[in-house]
Formats: structure tokens, C-alpha cells, sequence
């Protein structure tokens, strides 16, 4: 009965989360140097009169506690670059460290990664939207599916290091996605509309429509995007709709609640071998595989300010979804034609999820005394239930357009489920006017468990899973420090506790094959981070920093057995990465000359990543330590030049990323099917430009991938196709936007 409440509840008030929290904030008035600090009624004001898209979160956002933290806000509205297939190369560019998956040319599946972690669906990192979970379930199936469309959203909050102990299971760090919602309207209507097109059939239409009032602020939008693709078989179409009210009780007392849906379908051309690449990278040898997601995700927000000092806020949330997709999955050498024997091609695959996830965070965070210095503390729970129902394996149609028709029924049938209690408490000593030092401590309950039919076994019998629950709990700790040097600089680091929970994957052990480790363990470890970061005056910001990342008990396959053959599903290593991450912008404009009209700024984001298996578990059979990681490119460089007079702004981007090997035995000799072998480094130009014509009216276009480049970020063993995935080749788009 209280499930049904829960779902419930989640289900029927549907609207936005607007950031009204009150932020103790230090603001840079046009980014110069005399700091204030002052309660605002929205974080939006940080770095709303510069032109740069990049700033340091402040110590304490809302119930949140950023201060120690490797951290960066990203601001949409000033981000030079395409923001409608969600560019991340150029959206994440003043990010240092952050490797990008480049396979998706609608933008629909974004995969980012640092410190040597896995891109895999943006899996390694906790994605949120308005502060609450998005992905299909962030402690058995942490893949982000789904992802808001950038022009829908307001900001980009990154957190990395000393963010598990807010945040949960993480070793990357945490990706907060906060929408529009209406609070920076100053009318009671305004309606705002984007049209693109671009190159490949690209064609998006973004409208919406918000206001504000005494009592309430609200935000609505409705976007449609489809092209063909550069290559072959690669047609798309998304559509997307939300919606947000924000009431206000009293000035102090708030209710949000929102509801985002959003439809995805996609042709997915799969993968090709590396010498197709080279000679013609926009062939595809698959036409009949195809994807398609829903996915909603309903929430209702409280957020009261008690009183000057303390604050509480409360999100009730869920995610409803569903993951579809039917293809011909063999490897590349295996040709998708059709068999002489019948005359038509051969049946498909299906394979289908679906998702009810729902859950609670509640937060306070106050002020107190100790002596004369005033120090703040931040508490929360979070109550958490997920399933995932997953049917797989089923015999498809011999067409070739999107069809979900099973033949007979779906050879597994596995139903998964998670559940979660956290809590968590961090507080901001002030030592001095100069040093801060925040402790925090972290505890987590968890549950994963897996039921059903994994297939059936050569007699026809159903193969039913193991009976496997895995429950634990324990404590995560972290500290972390400030030192400001001046006003506007300071020293910050912090050691923190991280882990990643046993995937479902690893509990679904077909008994006839495989074996399930009666002591496997979660994958645990730390992230330490040191550096230095700040603004002088108005024309210079950076932060550098040294980082560690211990991964302890990664989790993987070994076989025990060769007559039979029985695979043991067990932790296999350790793994190190460690590093240098560092980022700077200078204006030599407001540098040297006191010119308001002109603008020239230039950036620079840089990345050292040594990954390395350090230590191999007993039962491993193949022998890691001191191999490369896999998907982890040694160097990572994203620089460029903003050019700007009056209302037009020009920017040019070079993104450099490293060689790195798709297997953990480092295989440099492409394999016959690409799906093992080195990936090479590539290098990638973009231009792009903004003008505005006044407040109304503004028109941005860009010319992606200048030089034409042929390159590839991933080699994939399964979806969305086995074998090396092209990143594009040349496009531009142009996009005209409207506020009335």
C-alpha cells in the first residue's frame, strides 16, 4: 500500500524543479574581483554578465555543499557550439579530463567518462536532471538512456572526487542537468522559439512558452529533431515535451513539481572494420537494426526556507521507461543478406526493458556557531526502489523497418530488482577567514536481486536463475579542505570513498555456464584531489589539479573450467589512474585595454591520465597488472579563441584525444571483426558563430569537423552494432531563435 502511495504521489503532480534554493554565493560582478556574499534567490546570477560559459560552482548551492570539490558549472546560454545534437566535445570543452563517446549523430546517446573510466552511456558518473536520478537504474543498470535536450537546459553542474558522499555510487563523479523553468522571466508570458537545420537532413524545432507572476513561475516546451545521418542507415527522430510550475506558498515556502517525456527512435548502421573506415566510413553493412526509447520522469520538489540560516528540500521522484530495440546482431564478417534457402533475410533479434524506478532525497542544510567563525552543516536520506523487467532473446520478424513483433515468446525473461537506504552528513568548518576543512561520512544500505528465465537449455527446459540477493551496507568517508590564498584564489583538496555496486549483469548466471562468486564484492576505492583555482581581476580564471583514482575490485569474467567450460563471475583486479586536469581563460582584452565593445578570450583544457591494472585477483586467470586501461586516452587537449564585437561572437575549437586500446589485454593488431585494437588519437577543428540582432532576436551556425577528418572513438562488442563506430564527417547546421 505504501509503494502504491509512493508511485502515486511520483505519478499525478508533475512539474519543474526551479532552483530557488537561497545560495550562499561568492559573485564576480562582470567577473571582477571584489567578492560579496550575499543569499540570492537563484544561482543563475553566477556569471550571468560574462560571456564565458565556464565558472566555479559556489561553497554551498541550495542544501548542497560544494566547497573542496573538484567541480564546474556550465552555462547553455553562453556555450559557442551546437547545442542541438548535443555536441558534449564542444559543450564540455573547459571541462579538462573528459573523454567523449562520438558515435551518435542525433546527440540522443551522450557517453562521457574521465580519469580512465568507461564512456559506456555516461556510466561511471551519477546523471541527474534537476538533482534527482535519470539513469535506468544507478545501482543495477547505471546507463543513461535518456538525456534532455541542451536547449532545454539552463546549466551543467559537474562534481567530481569528494561527490560520492553526496551522491551515491560513483567513481567519475557526478552530471546534474538543471532545466529551464521560468524563474529568469520577468513577464507574465513570453514565448521563445528555435529553428535549425543543418547538413544530413538535420532539422529541429525547439518552441516554449514561460512567465512568472507574484506567486508562480512556470516553463513548457515541446522539441522535435530528425535527420538521416552521414551514414547509411542512421535515421532519427526524437520528440520531447515538459512542463514545470513553481508555486509559492510564502516567500519562504515553495512547491515545484514537473513532468518530462520524451520519445526516441533511431537506425542504428552498426559497426564496420577499420579498412572500411579509411576507404568509405560512411558505409553501413546493417539496415534493419533500430532503437527506441520512452522515457518519463515525473517530480514533485519542496523547497522551504526555515529561516536565514536554515534551508530543506525535498524531491519525490520516478522514471518510467522503456528500452526497445530489434537487429541483426552478428559480427561484421557474418553479412546481413538474404538466405537463399527461404528468400528473405534472416529473423531478428528483439530485445526489451522496461523500467519503474522511484525514490526520495530529502535535504537541510543550516548555520551554526563555533566561537566567531560560522560553520554549516548539510544532512539527507534517500529512500530508493528499482525494477527492471527484461525480456530478451525473442525471435523477430525478417523485415527490415522497426518491428517489435516476437515470434513464440522471448527466451529470457528476468526480472530485476534494487533497493536503496542512504544517508549522509557533511559540514563546512570555517577555521579561520583563510582555511575551511569539510568532513563528511556517508552510509549505505543496498539490495540486488535477480529472478526468472535465462533461456532454455538444449532439452527444451527453462534455464531459471540462480537464486541470487545480495544485501550489504556500509560507510563512506571523506575530507576535504580550502585555503584561500587571496580573495579571489585558494588551494582545495579533498580525499573521498567511492564504490560501484554489482551490476545486474553479474547476477544473471545462466547455472549450465556460469558461476556466480559466493564472495563477490562491490567494486570500492577513493578519488583524491589537489589543486589550485581562481579568478585574477577580471580577465583571468583557472583551476589546476593532480588527481589519484584507486578502483579496487573491478568485477569481470575468468574461466575455471575447460571440459565442461564454466566461467566464474568474479572481482578480477584493481585498478590506478592518476594524473593532471587543468583549464585556463584569458581575456587579453580587458587585460590590456578598457575597450566594453570587444571581446577576445582564450582557453585551454588539458588532461594527463596514467591507467593502469595494478593488481590481479587469485581467481583471474588472464594476467592485467600493469596494462593499460581500456577506453582511457593518455592525453586529452580542447582549446580555442571567442572573438567578439558587439553582438556577434566567433569561436574555433581544436579537440585533440590520445590513442587508447578497447581491451583490457591491450590488443594493438586490429581484429578481423574491429571490435578489438588500438583506437587511434584524432584531432577535430569546429567553428561556429552567434549574432544578435537585440534581446529578440539571434541567429548561431557552425561548420563541425572543419578538416573533414575520418576517426573513430569506440569499437562496440554488441549494440549498437559490433566494430568501429565513425565519428561524423564535415556538417554545419544554422539556427534561428526568437523571444517575444
Amino acid at each position: 500500500m505504501i509503494r502504491t502511495l509512493f508511485i502515486a504521489a511520483s505519478l499525478c503532480v508533475n512539474c519543474a524543479y526551479a532552483q530557488t534554493d537561497t545560495v550562499n554565493a561568492k559573485l564576480f560582478h562582470d567577473d571582477s574581483t571584489s567578492p560579496k556574499q550575499k543569499y540570492l534567490p537563484e544561482i543563475t546570477m553566477v556569471g550571468r554578465n560574462s560571456k564565458s560559459d565556464y565558472q566555479q560552482m559556489p561553497q554551498i548551492v541550495g542544501t548542497n555543499i560544494y566547497a573542496g570539490k573538484k567541480n564546474a558549472l556550465i552555462v547553455l546560454d553562453n556555450v559557442q557550439g551546437n547545442v542541438v545534437t548535443n555536441t558534449m566535445r564542444q559543450v564540455l570543452a573547459k571541462v579538462p579530463g573528459v573523454h567523449i563517446w562520438e558515435s551518435d549523430p542525433s546527440g540522443i546517446q551522450i557517453g562521457i567518462a574521465a580519469r580512465g573510466l568507461s564512456p559506456n552511456r555516461s556510466w561511471e558518473f551519477n546523471i541527474r536532471q534537476n538533482g534527482y536520478d535519470i539513469a535506468a537504474d544507478p545501482f543495477g543498470y547505471p546507463e543513461a538512456y535518456y538525456n534532455p535536450q541542451l536547449q532545454a537546459v539552463q546549466r551543467i553542474e559537474v562534481v567530481r572526487g569528494q561527490g560520492s558522499l553526496q551522491y551515491g555510487p560513483q567513481f567519475g563523479g557526478m552530471v546534474n542537468y538543471i532545466l529551464r523553468n521560468g524563474s529568469d522571466i520577468t513577464k507574465k508570458f513570453q514565448f521563445e522559439s528555435q529553428q535549425t537545420l543543418g547538413s544530413f537532413g538535420l532539422f529541429n524545432s525547439y518552441n516554449a512558452v514561460g512567465g512568472k507572476t507574484e506567486k508562480v513561475h512556470y516553463y513548457s516546451f515541446f522539441d522535435h529533431r530528425n535527420g538521416d545521418g552521414w551514414r547509411a542507415n542512421s535515421r532519427f527522430y526524437t520528440n520531447a515535451g515538459y512542463g514545470t510550475v513553481t508555486y509559492y506558498f510564502t516567500p519562504k515556502l515553495s512547491l515545484n513539481a514537473e513532468l518530462m517525456y520524451s520519445h526516441i527512435r533511431s537506425q542504428q548502421p552498426g559497426g564496420i572494420t577499420d579498412a572500411q573506415l579509411q576507404d568509405q566510413a560512411e558505409q553501413s553493412t546493417r539496415s534493419r537494426n533500430w532503437f527506441d526509447i520512452k522515457w518519463t520522469t515525473p517530480a514533485l520538489i519542496l523547497n522551504y526556507n526555515i529561516n536565514e540560516n536554515t534551508r530543506w528540500n525535498t524531491r519525490l521522484f520516478a522514471t518510467i521507461g522503456d528500452r526497445n530495440s530489434v537487429g541483426y546482431l552478428q559480427s561484421i564478417t557474418v553479412k546481413d543478406s538474404i538466405n537463399p534457402a527461404t528468400m528473405q533475410y534472416n529473423n531478428r533479434v528483439l530485445n526489451i526493458d522496461q523500467y519503474l524506478n522511484y525514490g526520495l532525497e530529502s535535504r537541510i542544510i543550516t548555520d551554526y556557531h563555533l566561537g566567531k567563525m560560522k560553520n554549516t552543516v548539510s544532512g539527507g536520506i534517500r529512500l530508493y526502489t528499482g525494477n527492471t523487467f527484461r525480456r530478451a532473446d525473442g525471435k523477430g520478424t525478417t523485415g527490415s523497418d522497426y518491428d517489435m513483433t516476437v515470434i513464440g515468446e522471448y527466451a529470457r525473461d528476468v526480472n530485476f530488482r534494487s533497493n536503496n537506504i542512504a544517508a549522509f552528513v557533511e559540514n563546512i568548518f570555517r577555521i579561520n577567514e583563510k582555511i575551511i576543512v569539510i568532513p563528511g561520512l556517508r552510509y549505505e544500505w543496498l539490495e540486488g536481486s535477480a529472478s526468472g528465465r535465462n533461456g532454455y537449455d538444449n532439452t527444451g527446459q527453462p534455464i531459471i536463475l540462480q537464486n541470487i540477493t545480495r544485501s550489504r551496507s556500509f560507510i563512506l568517508a571523506g575530507v576535504g579542505a580550502e585555503y584561500h590564498v587571496t580573495e579571489a584564489t585558494e588551494l582545495y583538496g579533498n580525499i573521498s570513498q567511492a564504490y560501484r555496486p554489482i551490476q545486474f549483469a553479474n547476477l544473471q548466471a545462466p547455472p549450465t555456464t556460469d558461476i556466480v562468486d559466493p564472495d563477490l564484492k562491490d567494486a570500492k576505492g577513493y578519488n583524491i584531489d589537489f589543486g589550485y583555482r581562481g579568478k585574477i581581476k577580471n580577465y583571468l580564471q583557472f583551476d589546476v589539479s593532480g588527481y589519484y583514482l584507486q578502483y579496487n575490485n573491478r568485477v569481470g569474467t575468468v574461466t575455471v573450467s575447460a571440459n565442461p567450460v564454466r566461467r566464474l563471475i568474479t572481482n578480477v583486479g584493481n585498478s590506478t589512474s592518476k594524473g593532471f586536469e587543468g583549464y585556463i581563460e584569458f581575456n587579453p582584452v580587458r587585460a590590456f585595454t578598457k575597450s566594453a565593445k570587444t571581446d577576445l578570450i582564450l582557453f585551454a583544457s588539458y588532461s594527463y591520465t596514467d591507467a593502469r591494472y595494478t593488481k590481479d585477483i587469485e581467481k583471474a586467470t588472464t594476467k592485467l597488472t600493469g596494462k593499460w586501461v581500456e577506453n582511457s586516452p593518455r592525453n586529452i587537449f580542447r582549446g580555442g579563441i571567442t572573438a567578439g564585437y558587439k553582438g556577434f561572437l566567433f569561436t574555433t575549437q581544436l579537440s585533440y584525444a590520445d590513442e587508447s586500446f578497447s581491451d583490457a589485454n591491450n590488443t594493438v593488431t586490429p581484429s578481423a571483426n574491429a571490435q578489438n585494437g588500438l583506437i587511434p588519437s584524432y584531432a577535430i577543428v569546429d567553428f561556429s558563430a552567434t549574432y544578435k540582432f537585440n534581446k529578440e532576436v539571434t541567429i548561431k551556425a557552425g561548420l563541425n569537423n572543419v578538416f573533414n577528418n575520418r576517426y573513430f572513438t569506440r569499437r562496440a562488442g554488441g549494440y549498437p552494432g559490433p566494430g568501429a563506430l565513425p565519428g561524423d564527417a564535415r556538417n554545419f547546421f544554422v539556427s534561428v531563435g526568437v523571444k517575444l
